[in-house]
């Protein structure tokens, strides 16, 4: 990715799908090219910590909602440490931020980030087409970049798919750290970084839960140092076929019946360790606002999603696995997608979207809970 950050509001932009369909607009954040795959978010709100959630790395992300950057950007609800998108797609930008906790613009952030964006084109039209053709690789050029534009869509086709995209590491932090429990501390829990959102672990803090956070990269041999009572894997990036190594430590914590919670990139991880399969979802789930049945419960939860792969399980039986039986405890009601998984003869469990809900509705905050039983129930 090159980038200029110079004023950019009448600066010309295109953006080329892998497929040949060019939308002319202007540039918007920096100046200059970027790739990645063409995803589109569903949220009419939340866009600053969609920016900052590390599964989106490698993905331009198009906003279906028309406005955007209405509430400008504040330092208290970032995902992580910075912007992962790898491009950005608006249609009609706020010309003014209006929010008592703004501290500057999506635009000047945008830019101060590097992070080539587009804005001015129909992302209804962008949107229709992802969903009838499916997501793909796109590129966004402006400035510079632009001269030779019949060499772009070459440029598009260069660059790699998200099938077999191994990025967990990438994103993942390189060394422990420990997020302390508030309060009085009741547990100790292990949580494998595979794209964790900072909201995550401090969802587990305010339930009494010391998180010790651990690279993508750790061993089982990592995990049991810190002597959890329970384990966690994150959500993150990338395609759930290339994670062999998470793969290998989650079986070693299912062998020791440790309690286990994963949230969607764990939900793929807990799917391949007990057997299943993954695949590609056509153009995904993104957004604020999917609609998610709890069949344990028979309770429908509107919830936060950010996935481009799923689980290939039965949805109409038990399962036999090395591990006990399992079964699909969650699934969407927009196309049946598996949504969660459950061990019916061991403490583990996962979901496919984000239960933290940052941003998004808090429907699904009851699975820490869950987690914090099953941890009670294995220490009784």
């Amino acid at each position: 990715m090159t980038t200029s950050t110079r004023g950019t509001a009448k600066v010309p932009a295109v953006l080329v799908l892998e497929d040949g369909r060019i939308f002319r607009g202007r540039a918007y954040g920096a100046v200059g090219e970027t790739f990645g795959e063409a995803v589109f978010s569903t949220g009419m709100t939340g866009y600053q910590e969609t920016l900052t959630d590390p599964s989106y790395h490698r993905q331009v992300v198009v906003m279906t909602a028309p406005h955007v950057g209405n509430t400008g950007v504040n330092d208290e609800d970032p995902e992580s440490a910075r912007i992962w998108v790898s491009g950005y797609v608006v249609r009609d930008p706020a010309r003014v931020s209006s929010n008592w906790r703004a501290r500057r613009s999506l635009d000047e952030e945008l830019r101060d980030q590097g992070v080539v964006g587009i804005q001015g084109i129909d992302t209804r039209a962008l949107t229709r087409h992802l969903r009838e053709r499916g997501a793909m690789r796109v590129g966004i050029f402006s400035g510079n970049a632009l001269p030779d534009e019949g060499s772009l869509l070459a440029e598009v086709r260069r660059q790699p798919e998200m099938t077999g995209a191994d990025l967990s590491a990438e994103v993942a932090t390189k060394e422990p750290y420990v997020v302390p429990a508030i309060g009085e501390k009741k547990f100790t829990v292990a949580a494998v970084d595979l794209g964790i959102k900072g909201m995550t672990p401090h969802r587990m803090a305010e339930r009494g839960i010391e998180v010790h956070v651990l690279p993508a990269t750790a061993t089982a041999e990592d995990v049991y140092a810190v002597n959890p009572d329970g384990v966690f894997f994150s959500n993150g990036p990338g395609d759930p076929a290339t994670a062999d190594g998470p793969v290998a430590v989650m079986q070693e914590v299912l062998r020791r019946k440790t309690p286990l919670f994963g949230i969607c990139f764990g939900n793929q991880i807990l799917g391949r360790a007990l057997g299943f399969g993954t695949y590609k979802l056509k153009y995904g789930h993104r957004g604020i606002n999917q609609p998610v049945q709890d069949r344990t419960t028979g309770k429908v939860e509107v919830t936060a999603h950010n996935h481009g792969f799923a689980v290939d399980a039965p949805l109409d039986k038990v399962s036999d696995t090395p591990f006990g039986r399992a079964e699909v405890s969650h699934v969407c009601l927009n196309d049946n997608v598996v949504e969660g998984l459950q061990l019916l003869d061991q403490p583990a469990f996962s979901v496919q979207y984000h239960p933290e809900a940052a941003a998004g509705p808090h429907d699904a905050a009851y699975l820490f809970d869950r987690f914090v039983s099953l941890m009670e129930a294995e220490r009784a």
